[in-house]
């Protein structure tokens, strides 16, 4: 009788933890299953793949869809397909990809899976064309791009980093720094629109307060994109030899080496990218003050725009507003700069400048938006300006 009884409360119990994940399950939007792959970080990076990740996660979350990330066995293109690949074998439909790595797994997994969306930040069209010919030389005017067709079943969103490289430059110098740094992680279009956007705002602000003779930058990539010895043994020689007072690190972990660096000089700062890092750097390096500011894109703005208009409206919105397209994203408003896709954290935690006011960003993105100061996005040649700028070799090269 026991035993029977013991039998029968077995497959009670199983009963109810069948029904307990059959209601979990129901609970889900039946459509579509959101998956983010991670690019060359993984979503700890402070950066790039943690933001977008969190986005995509508190989407699902608020809206009850389910949610993965896959963080691909082996940093290189085989491994990002793989995962792609898993993904979609495991029944995600939206694939969340951040970082021009994707290029060759659009090209590779889109067309041969029409039924499922790829969102693809920082994924532009020399990235896409270099990926699908052999042959092609990122050239501008190569006439393979009108050849070319984003998938259908792709959209594509740039950031025009220029304009908030631009304004962290520009900030630095008014702020009254005049030896500065760049700090690059790979010399990709992102990370290069950033320095030279960089660059050009702190020519900008030098003529504008007439101290041109006296700006200077000391400009480099990593070669990574994170923390290194070899990069921290650089931002070293920067900061205690060459008297670097701020370095703009540009390129996901790559910061650690900047800030280790910068927290052996007083009074060395940093500026963060991509997001408001001022939290992060504070945490990790337990000094509230030694990142002024961070030259930011809006990551999680895209994230949840893409994702409501195709989860929450429903697909008719793909069609019109996503498939096949390459979204450039800048600046929306010269009033509401919380608005903007690219811009700088105007919290008060986060703004450690004094001489250059919140006021003073105002205007700036005022002239920015009306055209009174423009932005070259040119990536092919260096800025022209009157203050020096010494471009220095890559840190680590076969990366």
């Amino acid at each position: 009788m026991k035993k029977l009884l013991t039998a029968l409360l077995c497959v009670v119990l199983a009963l109810g933890c069948f029904a307990c994940t059959s209601n979990e399950e129901d609970n889900y939007n039946k459509d579509y299953k959101v998956a983010m792959i991670t690019d060359y970080g993984d979503i700890t990076d402070q950066s790039f793949n943690q933001t977008t990740h969190e986005a995509s996660k508190a989407f699902c979350a608020a809206n009850n869809v389910k949610y993965k990330y896959f963080k691909p066995a082996t940093n290189d293109d085989a491994g990002r397909i793989a995962s792609a690949e898993l993904a979609i074998s495991e029944g995600y439909n939206v694939i969340v990809m951040p970082g021009y790595a994707f290029a060759k797994t659009i090209d590779e997994v889109a067309s041969e899976y029409t039924d499922v969306k790829f969102v693809a930040l920082d994924v532009g069209r020399g990235d896409l064309l270099g990926a699908h010919y052999a042959d092609y030389n990122y050239d501008p005017d190569d006439p393979k791009w009108a050849e070319y067709k984003v998938p259908a079943n792709v959209s594509c969103f740039v950031y025009q980093e220029e304009l908030s490289g631009f304004m962290a430059g520009y900030a630095a110098v008014k702020e009254g720094y005049r030896k500065l740094g760049f700090l690059g992680g790979m010399a990709v279009p992102a990370v290069i629109r950033f320095g030279y956007g960089y660059v050009q705002g702190a020519d900008k602000a030098a003529a504008e307060l007439e101290v041109t003779d006296q700006v200077s930058i000391n400009y480099v990539y990593g070669g990574i994109f994170n923390s290194d010895p070899a990069v921290t043994s650089v931002m070293d020689t920067w900061y205690q030899t060459n008297g670097v007072q701020v370095v703009f690190a540009c390129g996901g972990g790559i910061y650690g080496s900047a800030c280790e660096a910068a927290k052996k000089v007083t009074g060395c700062k940093v500026i963060g990218v991509d997001t408001d890092q001022h939290g992060i750097i504070t945490t990790n390096y337990n000094d509230e003050n030694l990142c002024i500011t961070s030259a930011m894109k809006g990551l999680a703005a895209t994230v949840k725009t893409a994702l409501t208009d195709i989860i929450v409206n429903k697909s008719a919105n793909w069609d019109t507003k996503y498939a096949g397209k390459i979204a450039t994203l800048g600046l929306v408003s010269g009033t509401d700069v919380e608005s903007n896709y690219v811009q700088l954290p105007i919290a008060e935690g986060s703004w450690k400048m004094t001489k250059f006011t919140v006021n003073d960003y105002k205007a700036l993105v005022a002239k920015m938006f009306n055209g009174e100061i423009t932005v070259s996005s040119d990536i092919n040649a260096q800025p022209t300006v009157t203050i020096s700028v010494d471009y220095q070799s890559t840190i680590k090269t076969g990366k």
